[in-house]
């Protein structure tokens, strides 16, 4: 198992981070026809994490409003937000909490950061791969870090069961979902 403090990731300090929105975006893509993928994103975001004085109990927070589902078409936008989908009105937001940091492999700044997702009212505990981006300063003066978390799901376990079946074989929409977050945040004072 390999060890890791503070010391020994440049620039690292313990406190409260939140999420710089206009840096940052979650992202997701879903195999459409059984050829393609279509991608998304939610524009409405939130997110925090708290650095401890051991970097691996760190606690990350995210929550994502599912009425600000973008998919580059109102339509399928639409049927998203409904009850063969998210079911937005009964489900308004998506939640991440982090139960558990392991290194993967520090040098490279890469971490599996598990936690509790919450998807239509159903949580189930995902692994999400985390490249660490490093620390620096702004123009402003704010202290900033950032990383890419990337997992996958099944939708299926989250009660994201609707699908058509094709003429040709196979089905409209994959069961696998790849979940990107790119993150910058800021220590706050």
């Amino acid at each position: 198992m390999t060890t890791i403090t503070a010391e020994s990731i440049p620039g690292y300090k313990a406190g409260v981070w939140n999420i710089d929105h206009s840096h940052s975006s979650v992202t997701f893509s879903v195999r459409h026809l059984m050829i393609s993928k279509v991608k998304g994103s939610f524009g409405a975001f939130t997110g925090s994490f708290v650095t401890g004085e051991n970097p691996l109990d760190t606690k990350v927070t995210a929550v994502a409003e599912v009425v600000s589902i973008d998919t580059n078409d109102d339509a399928r936008d639409g049927h998203l937000r409904t009850n063969d989908f998210f079911d937005a009105e009964k489900f308004p937001t998506i939640s991440f909490e982090s139960t558990g940091v392991k290194v993967k492999d520090a040098a490279a700044g890469e971490y599996v950061v598990t936690g509790d997702l919450t998807v239509k009212g159903i949580t189930k505990s995902v692994d999400f791969d985390f490249e660490f981006g490093g620390f620096g300063t702004d123009p402003y003066g704010n202290y900033k870090a950032a990383a890419t978390a990337t997992g996958t799901i099944d939708r299926t376990d989250f009660g994201l069961t609707w699908n058509a079946a094709l003429e040709t074989g196979g089905v409209l929409v994959g069961e696998k979902v790849t979940i990107t977050i790119d993150f910058q945040a800021a220590l706050a004072a």
